[in-house]
C-alpha cells in the first residue's frame, strides 16, 4: 500500500481556498476583540480555538488507513461535482481494493475535541441528544456518490447544529455543544453508518471525516467559534461588583476603624473659647472707661 497516496485535499483548489479564505476572516475577526471572551466560559480560549481550526484545515490532507475492503471496480483521479462542491478522487495505482481511513482534521482532531468540549461543559444529556439528532438527519440526507464514497450538502451539519445548540442550551455553552453535535453527528450519521455502502461506489479511498463530509464539519467548527461569540454571557453590574467586593476582601489588608470625632471634647473646645473671648471683651471695655454690664 502506497501510504502517499492516501494523502490529499478532500476539496478541489477552488472550494478549498474558500474554508481558507472563511478561516482567515476569523483570524482578523478574533485579532480585533470581537470574539476575545469567546470561549472562556466554555473552557477553550479564543487563540486555541484558532490553532484547532488551522490544525483541522491542515490535518484534511492527511488519512490513517485502518482497513481494506475487497476489491472492486475503481474510479481513479477524477473530480466529482456534489450539491456545487468539487470533490478530489486521488490516483491510486495497483490498488487492490478500497482503503478505509481516518481523515486526521475531518475526523480526529474534531472527535477528540468534541470529547474535550463535552466532559468540559458537562453537557451529560444535551451533547448526547444534540449528536442524536444531528447524526438522524445527516444519515438521513447523506447520498454514496460513485467513486467519492459518501457525500452530504455543505451546509446540513452546521445548520443543524446551529439549530440544536439554540434549542437545547443557548445560554450555556451553545458554540460547544453546536461543535459537539455538527461535528459528532456528521460523522456518525453520514460516515459511520453508512460505511456498508462503500464497498459498491468503487471509491479508491473511504475517508471518514475527509472527502464528503469535511466541509460540512470544518464549517460546523467556525459556527462554533460564532455561536460562542454571540452568546457568551455578559457580566451583570452585581456580579461585577461581587467580584469586586471579594477582590477587595482577598487583595487588600483589613483598614483599622476610623474613630469617630469626639464630639464633647470638640464642644467643650469651643466653649472654652467663647469664654476667652467674652473675659477679653470684659478687660478691654475696663482699659477704656466703660463699665461692664451686670
Amino acid at each position: 500500500m502506497d501510504l502517499a497516496k492516501l494523502q490529499y485535499f478532500p476539496l478541489a483548489l477552488p472550494h478549498f481556498s474558500v474554508l481558507v479564505v472563511i478561516f482567515l476572516f476569523l483570524v482578523v475577526w478574533i485579532e480585533v476583540q470581537a470574539l476575545r471572551s469567546a470561549f472562556l466560559s466554555q473552557g477553550l480560549g479564543p487563540h486555541a480555538a484558532l490553532l484547532l481550526l488551522l490544525a483541522s484545515l491542515a490535518g484534511s490532507y492527511l488519512n490513517i488507513p485502518v482497513a481494506l475492503l475487497p476489491p472492486q471496480q475503481i474510479v481513479s483521479h477524477q473530480e466529482v461535482w456534489f450539491f456545487g462542491m468539487r470533490y478530489v478522487i486521488p490516483e491510486v495505482i495497483s490498488q487492490p481494493g478500497t482503503v478505509v481511513a481516518v481523515n486526521v482534521g475531518g475526523a480526529l482532531i474534531p472527535g477528540l475535541l468534541s470529547l474535550y468540549l463535552y466532559i468540559r461543559n458537562q453537557l451529560w444529556i444535551t451533547g448526547i441528544l444534540g449528536a442524536v439528532v444531528v447524526a438522524a438527519v445527516c444519515h438521513w440526507l447523506a447520498t454514496p456518490v460513485p467513486g467519492l464514497g459518501i457525500a452530504l450538502p455543505v451546509f446540513v451539519p452546521p445548520l443543524m447544529a446551529a439549530a440544536v445548540a439554540l434549542v437545547l442550551s443557548r445560554r450555556h455553552a451553545a458554540g460547544a455543544l453546536a461543535y459537539i453535535s455538527g461535528s459528532l453527528g456528521t460523522l456518525i450519521g453520514a460516515d459511520l453508518l453508512n460505511l456498508g455502502k462503500v464497498q459498491g461506489l468503487g471509491a479508491p479511498v473511504a475517508s471518514i471525516g475527509g472527502a464528503g463530509t469535511f466541509d460540512g464539519i470544518f464549517l460546523t467548527g467556525i459556527l462554533g467559534v460564532l455561536l460562542a461569540s454571540i452568546f457568551a454571557p455578559s457580566d451583570s453590574p452585581d456580579d461585577r461588583a461581587g467580584r469586586s467586593r471579594s477582590a477587595g476582601t482577598t487583595l487588600s489588608p483589613p483598614h483599622p476603624p476610623i474613630a469617630a470625632p469626639e464630639l464633647s471634647a470638640s464642644q467643650a473646645s469651643s466653649r472654652a473659647d467663647g469664654r476667652r473671648t467674652s473675659r477679653e471683651r470684659s478687660s478691654g471695655a475696663a482699659l477704656f472707661g466703660c463699665p461692664e454690664r451686670k
